[in-house]
């Protein structure tokens, strides 16, 4: 049984990570300009989210959950903002030998913490879980508090995995981008990860 829930829990924690949005966009853009590192701990941040959250759908947590959802105009324009400023500071990044060096000696424990609390701020994540765990019978009301756990459990790893998976795979494209190609990825990511923040804060306007 708890090597199903957790197979179950991987699942589902691959399947939420793998569309490919503004976290997705960071993974890349800092594994091609970082290196492979920057770009897993990237991936592991958001990774960690989605396990929040799923502790929170899996364990019944319902006061925590009304209140992210009771503050998601909030944590909607923080997330917005950031966006836009990330967007921002990605696109007029400057590529040369030097800010190449500089970045990949950049904190690895920033890389994952910004995309910790850029998941966290997206409340629709948790609403995801716990259609989720309801629709398969997975909430704390229904499993023991160890069930729970492997379940969670499951949905980090399955989550990490895709986040390995991409910064491994675009880690093998990084030497066939010069300078020029950098600079390019770099405007291009920023562009669109600054067009997430804008949507995200006019969404909030509707």
């Amino acid at each position: 049984m708890g090597s199903e829930l957790w197979q179950r829990g991987a699942l589902i924690g691959f399947a939420i990570a793998a569309p490919v949005g503004p976290i997705g966009l960071l993974c890349i853009q800092r594994t091609l300009r970082n290196g492979r590192k920057q770009g897993l701990l990237s991936g592991l941040g958001a990774a960690s989210a989605d396990a929040v959250y799923g502790a929170i759908a899996g364990f019944g947590l319902t006061f925590v959950a009304n209140a992210l959802v009771a503050g998601q105009m909030w944590l909607g324009l923080l997330g917005g903002l950031f966006l836009c400023y990330l967007g921002g500071r990605t696109f007029f990044s400057p590529m040369t030998a030097d800010t190449a060096v500089k970045a990949q000696e950049s904190s690895l424990l920033q890389a994952y913490t910004m995309t910790f609390f850029l998941t966290l701020t997206n409340p629709v994540t948790i609403l995801s879980f716990i259609a989720i765990f309801a629709g398969l019978g997975l909430a704390a009301g229904e499993r023991s508090y160890w069930e729970v756990i492997t379940l969670v459990a499951g949905v980090f790893t399955g989550s990490a995995a895709w986040w390995l998976l991409l910064s491994g795979g675009v880690s093998l494209l990084r030497d066939k981008f010069n300078e020029t190609a950098m600079q390019w990825v770099n405007r291009l990511a920023g562009f669109i990860i600054g067009g997430f923040g804008i949507y995200t804060l006019v969404s909030l306007s509707g």
